[in-house]
Order: structure tokens, then sequence, then C-alpha cells
């Protein structure tokens, strides 16, 4: 992934060390000399991490400053680094200390600036390494004066592939898997070194291999060689396997006739299959497992709670000291209630008895990764259960690879939202790492959008999604703002040359992005209203499904009288499952956020909102503006010509002019469906569509990469 040995088609990501000039208005750009730099373990011996993190120094001050640094490994006594880094724990021995060093070691005579980077393990190191780099290239300090001390807030970050064995990737839309099954473990792709490296950049040190809707084939002993291939040459990185465990794999592989949880011959085979793979894998992270959901086995087959499903798995792994991640998206074809409170419903009594070595992974809402959704209330319910978050990176709902979509604004919002569990400030984010309610295992999980794309993630400020997650994962206290600009300023800055309007330019587009897809998709709390199966444009419509919980006609409940689905107490009551503080600020239409209006209530459209318009207006001019930031969007990026490399500005410059394209789409379906139940005009400034209704219901998309 070296800078030299490749055009500007997006693989470097954010690793592309550009050169910093003398005459560069950039920052540090004016030390040239040869760096020391210290890099301090409690063994001080070279180890194949420290290698790495010796490489990456090397080739990346090359690059920027046109010489490498001087080297040196160092002993520390733990005892000796600051507090945060001398727990037992995962947190503690991940985090760094990088810090000016104040007197010339021995037998350096040199006057060349000293930095010294400090962890308790080598993996630390590794990860103080990537920091420092990115300081360099962002920030004003002199080389010299740079400290930080970094711990991350959550101890596993992890991403989940959604890859099939057969290379196909669900919802994936950037090519297909990364992972050659076919040709491992003998043939070992460069690639995968490159992954692990971006991997480690972010602090990510856990990856799910494979798909939650899971093949059993992924444990046998010919599939295990070939995960243990990817775990060796991984494990340097700091990047931990995980896989995707299927319920029913002693019967399709293990030739039992049950997968009864609570059966002894069941819990002897994961005990045995737990064995092997740790005598392949010594550092195997654990098993995910979606059960009892769409159609996958689980414990319910055999009238078993998911506590004793996942308990038993727990079982097998503790004395490995894997863990078992328990997926809480599950909800039943025969249950007839709002499909928001089914999860709620079945996990709460579960609530602390689950085995010690289980965390329980729930998405950021209680539906399924929609444009925006409050946080799911379990997140202040369950206080006896670790409790990690799935985001998705991937870009199911909103717009897949053709729109831009920059996804911080929407997991910064969830992860501070109150969930009022012990009074203001127990944020979900508390909850997630573990603080709030004393949990020592904390895992994030994000659904991924790497796949064989020449760019990694197809569209190319899609890399932005991946980038953010990793930073929010090891610091949920960064801002989208903070975030974008590292983005924007290590991903698109010019050799040679800082133009920080550029910088800025692609910061501000990338912030209002995700709200312009809500705008033009799912405004005031509309949500699930996608076209069928692919989720890709609009299908406000459909309601042909067999399940009654699979047609947007479900939730958005459109009718002569209005629109919205109502979960107070008057309608399902899903908002009883929140605390008391957010029942009586959302239980108001008067008070609710516009934002959350039509997934609490069923309003009339003529429904006076504080800003005046009625709802009616107000849905219609909502759609209007987002499709005027859509043109905005493009407009702005149309004005980096030349600044931008020409491979990425034109590849950019194509998809936001298909987004503008969606948008439209997006405004003139929905309101044409919905105009149909309120009988009203469009108000002054919506754009009349060119076509009718049923013009926009026989759209097709003809190809839908990811579509299961």
């Amino acid at each position: 992934m070296s800078p030299s040995h490749y055009a500007e088609d997006g693989y470097a990501l954010w690793l592309r060390y550009p050169r910093l000039a003398p005459d560069s208005t950039s920052p540090g750009a004016d030390e040239c000399p040869r760096f020391t730099i210290i890099l301090a373990t409690p063994t001080g011996q070279e180890t194949p991490t420290l290698a790495l993190a010796q490489a990456e120094l090397e080739t990346a001050l090359r690059h920027l400053y046109g010489q490498p640094p001087l080297v040196r490994l160092e002993a520390v006594d733990t005892d000796s680094l600051p507090y945060a880094l001398r727990a037992n724990d995962t947190k503690a021995r991940e985090g760094f200390l990088i810090a000016p060093f104040t007197t010339s070691p021995q037998n350096n005579t040199s006057s060349s600036p000293v930095l010294r980077i400090a962890a308790a393990s080598d993996t630390g190191i590794l990860y103080g390494v990537f920091a420092l780099l990115r300081q360099l290239q962002l920030s004003d300090q002199p080389f010299s004066n740079i400290a930080i001390t970094s711990v991350p807030s959550i101890a596993h970050r992890l991403l989940n592939h959604w890859d099939n064995l057969d290379g196909f990737v669900e919802r994936g839309y950037a090519g297909n898997s990364l992972w050659r099954w076919e040709e491992l473990p003998d043939e070992l792709d460069p690639r995968y070194r490159d992954y692990a490296r971006a991997m480690a950049s972010l602090g990510l040190n856990g990856t799910v291999l494979n798909n939650v809707n899971a093949d059993a084939r992924i444990l046998t002993t010919e599939y295990l060689l070939k995960v243990a291939a990817l775990a060796d040459l991984f494990r340097a990185y700091g990047l931990r396997v995980y896989l995707s465990a299927r319920f029913s794999a002693p019967i399709e592989i293990g030739e039992l006739h049950t997968g009864d949880p609570l059966a002894t011959e069941v819990a002897a085979w994961w005990r045995a299959k737990a064995a092997e793979i740790y005598a392949l894998i010594p550092d195997f992270g654990g098993f995910l497992v979606k059960a009892n959901s769409e159609g996958q086995p689980g414990p319910h087959d055999y009238g078993r709670s998911h506590a004793e499903g996942a308990n038993m798995l727990a079982e097998a792994l503790a004395p490995h000291g894997g863990i078992v991640i328990w997926r809480a998206f599950v909800y039943s074809p025969d249950n007839k209630t709002d499909r928001v409170k089914q999860a709620y419903n079945e996990f709460l009594p579960l609530d602390g008895n689950f085995a010690p070595n289980v965390v329980l992974q729930i998405k950021n809402g209680p539906l399924d990764f929609m444009p925006r959704e409050p946080f799911s209330p379990l997140f202040g319910a369950m206080r006896q259960t670790p409790l990690a978050a799935e985001l998705q990176i991937t870009q199911e709902y909103l717009g897949q690879q053709h729109q831009v979509a920059f996804l911080a604004p929407m997991w910064k919002e969830f992860l501070t939202s109150e969930t009022y569990t012990q009074g203001p400030g127990s944020t979900v984010a508390k909850v997630i790492d573990g603080t709030l309610n004393g949990h020592p295992l904390s895992l994030i999980s994000g659904v991924a959008n790497t796949g064989s794309d020449r760019n990694w993630t197809g569209h190319p400020l899609a890399q932005a999604n991946w980038y953010a997650y990793g930073r929010l994962a090891w610091d949920h206290t960064l801002t989208s703002g903070k975030i974008a600009h590292e983005w924007a300023q290590l991903t698109f800055r010019n050799a040679r040359s800082f133009d920080p309007e550029t910088v800025e330019t692609i910061e501000k587009l990338l912030l209002g992005s995700r709200e312009t897809v809500v705008n033009y998709s799912m405004p005031l709390g509309l949500h699930h209203i996608m076209a069928t199966a692919h989720h890709y444009g609009p299908g406000p419509w459909v309601d042909n499904l067999h399940r009654d919980d699979w047609n947007p006609t479900y939730y958005h409940r459109a009718d002569e009288q209005g629109l919205g689905f109502d979960r107070t107490a008057t309608g399902s009551n899903a908002l009883s499952q929140y605390a008391p503080e957010l029942q009586t600020l959302w239980g108001n239409p008067d008070t609710c956020p516009p934002e959350f209006l039509l997934w609490f209530h069923h309003l009339p459209w003529d429904y006076r909102l504080s800003t005046g318009h009625t709802l009616w207006d107000k849905l219609c001019l909502s759609y209007q503006q987002g499709v005027e930031e859509a043109q905005a969007m493009l407009s702005t990026w149309e004005k980096l010509a030349g600044k931008v490399d020409t491979e990425r500005f034109t590849d950019v410059r194509q998809r936001l002019a298909r987004q503008v394209t969606d948008a439209i789409t997006w405004r003139d379906s929905c309101l044409l469906y919905f105009q149909t139940f309120s009988k009203r005009p469009f108000p002054a400034g919506v754009e009349p569509p060119p076509h009718s209704l049923s013009y926009y219901q026989s759209l097709r998309p003809e190809s839908t990469p990811g579509n299961p």
C-alpha cells in the first residue's frame, strides 16, 4: 500500500503518507532532521508486532519527510506508566503513551527530536505508532511537542463481515468477499495484510470472518485450517478472528440428531469443537450467533431460552478465554406484536441469566438499521448483562454504494442518547463501554462495508464510514466534525501541497450527507418504506409480502386521517419500554423531536408543527429539501475539479449525479403515494413530479448487489 506504487484509486485508504515539503504550509513540514523514536515495552525485545511498528514508522516518515527515523527498542517498567495503562485488562494493555524524550538517550549524540512511545503490550505500541503518524499529518504541533495518552473506550472492537463461503457478501456493495476460501490456506492474498494493517491503524482488534446467517461448514476442519491461516497472518497486527456459528452445526456437520443445548452430547460436541479451534488458533476470539431469527436455528427449536443456548456455548469457550456474542435481533413470524417491541420482550426477562463470557449484541435501533431510529430500549433496560452495540457500516438502507452518507453523526446521535437508567448522563455509550453498569466485558461491532473492489468500499467516500467506525470504537467521545476532518485531510491531501479549503469542503459535504438521505427518503420519523428485498429506492406502497412486518404499509400506516405509527399508550405502547423521562418527552407530539414524530405518533395531515407548517406541508418540504441538498452536494463536489485527483473526482462526481436522480425519485414516488391519502396539493416550493404514481411503482433496479 505504499503511495509510490499506486495511482489515486483509493486503495491506500487513509494511509497514503504524502510528502510534507519544507515549503508546505502543512504542520511539521519544516522539521526535516532525522527523528529518533523509542519504542518502550515491558520486554524491550523485538517481536513480529514491533517489527511491523518499526517498518510502518520507517516507510511513513520516509514518505512524509524524505528520510526514515532512527528507531530504538527499550524496556519499560509498567509501574512507571500512567495509571490508565497499568490495569490488567484489554483496554489498558492496548493503550499507549507518546511523549517527548527530554533527556538524550545514551549513545545518541544526535540533536534530532526524540519521541518515546510506551505501552504495556506490543499491540499498544503499534496503535501508538499509527496515532503518531496520524497526528504528524494533522497537528500544528512540532514533532518534539507531541504528547498523547490514549486508552480505548471499549475492549472488543470488531468488524462483522456478512461474507458467505461462496464469495458473496450479503448487503455488500463493494464487490465480492475479501476472503478467497478456495485458495486458503496455501495461498495468502497480499490484500489480507493490507486489510489487517488498515484495521490496526484504527485500533480495531477483532474480525468476524463470515455471515451471521452462518454456514455450518465454517466449523469443519477443512475450513478451520483456512481460518487459522488468516489468524496467523492477522496476529501480529493485534487482530483476533471470530466466527459466526450456526446453532444446528452438531446436526449438520457433527452427525448428531439434535442441537438441544441441554443435551449432554450436544454440549460435549461444542466442547470438542472449541478445543479443536483453540489448538489451531490459540487466540481465537469466540462465536457470534444469530439464533431463532429470520429462519435461523436456535434454542427455541427445543423449547429452550436464548440464555440456555448462549450459556452452553459459553461453557465450551470459557476454558480458552473465548466469548459468545449473542445477537438480540430476533422477531417471530407468529408474533403479531409491534416488531420494535419484540427483542425487548424476548430478552429483558433473561437479564442476569447469561454466563459472564456472554455479551448481548443489539442493533442501534429497535427495528433494523433505518436511516434514523431511536435507540433500542434494551440499552436502558438490561443492567445485569453486558450489552454490545451493532452498527451497520455498509449502507443497506442509505443508498448503498451509489450514495454518500457519512454515518458518524448517526452513530454519535445513538451513542449520546440518554437512557436515564441512572438519571441524566446515563448515555448509551456508557452502557456499551461497561462503565454505567460495571461490566468488564465491553464490545462494539460494525457490519463491514469492505469488498474486493479496488478501493475497498465501492463509493470512494464510503471509506470515511469504516474510518469513523474505527475511531469511535476507540474513543466514542470524538466528534463527527473531528473525524470527518481527519479522514478528509488524510485521504485527499495532495502530495507536496496542502489545501485547507479542499479539506474543509469535503468535511462539510460529509457532515451533512446523512441528514440529506433522511430528508429525501424517510423524514420526520418515517421508516422501513424502501423497496422490497434489495432495499434500494422507495416502496411505500408495498403491501403484498407474506409477513405483515415486512411491508412498508405496516410501518407508515397512511390513511385519509393521517400518517405515522402510534406507539403511545393508545397504540402499540412501544413507548412504555423507555424510561419515564423519554415517555413524557416522546409521548406528546408537541414535545416529541420532529425526527421521531412519525415513529411514535399517527398524526392528522393538518396537524400543526412548531414550525407553523402542517404535517403534510412539512413532509413535502422535507422531501424537497433533501433533493436540493443532494443537488448542492453535487455542485460542491464539482468545484473541487483540479483540486482532487482525476480518478477519485470523476468516480465521486458520477455517483453524486446518480444520488440526485435517486433523491428526485424518492421525493416524487413518496409524495405522489402519500397524496392519495392526504388529498392535498403540494405546497409552494415543491417541484411537481413529471410522471404518474404508476410510473414510479413500475420502476425496478436492474442490478442490486448484496441482495440475498
